[in-house]
């Protein structure tokens, strides 16, 4: 369990440092070269997540179990997945409504898909790892908003076509994870 809450430190903290010291992060890449910089935040961000998959898979071999969620919410959370998904496109497709509306997709896939596994799961390594994103991904969206409000952020204005492609996107990319990519990553099928 240890590495898998030190790989979760690294990670969320990593990710975190643009909102919580975002003074700090741009005297560093000042310091260091824009280039130099994210090559750095690149390299700490893959150590943290290795320690994360590697910490999860030890943690997974000695089960802890918390509470037994009933099997309805296990399918429960593939719809949990598919909107995070979706959120997830949303992002990184330009002129989509949730992205304008929302301003960080991103962060509500991360809680939705959190949520769907807290809900869906019951071992101690589950609720550590979903639950530490799951408050991740509350708190930077809390904050991120408000410095959107601050700031008088807006963003670009969404299109139909813009949101045909971030769901057309998200939809595809949660089949392929659901029915086999899951399985095939992470040892466990959320389909059976």
């Amino acid at each position: 369990m240890t590495l898998l809450i030190v790989g979760l430190l690294i990670f969320l903290g990593s990710h975190s440092l643009g909102v919580f010291a975002h003074d700090w992060r741009n005297r560093q890449r000042e310091r260091w070269g824009t280039m130099p910089w994210k090559g750095l935040f690149a390299l700490v961000s893959l150590i943290g997540f290795v320690l994360i998959c590697w910490g999860f898979g030890l943690a997974r071999q000695q089960p802890v179990s918390l509470y037994a969620p009933p099997l309805a919410l296990r399918h429960l959370n593939a719809l949990f997945a598919l909107l995070a998904f979706v959120l997830l496109a949303a992002a990184y497709i330009p002129r989509n409504h949730l992205k304008a509306k929302l301003g960080h997709p991103m962060l509500l896939g991360v809680k939705s898909w959190a949520l769907g596994h807290l809900l869906a799961t019951g071992m101690l390594h589950d609720v550590v790892m979903f639950g530490a994103f799951l408050l991740w991904a509350v708190m930077l969206f809390a904050v991120s908003r408000r410095r959107d409000r601050t700031a008088g952020t807006r963003y670009p204005a969404g299109t139909l076509q813009g949101d045909v492609l971030a769901g057309l996107v998200g939809i595809a990319l949660w089949v392929a994870f659901a029915f086999w990519l899951h399985l095939w990553l992470i040892g466990v099928s959320p389909m059976a």
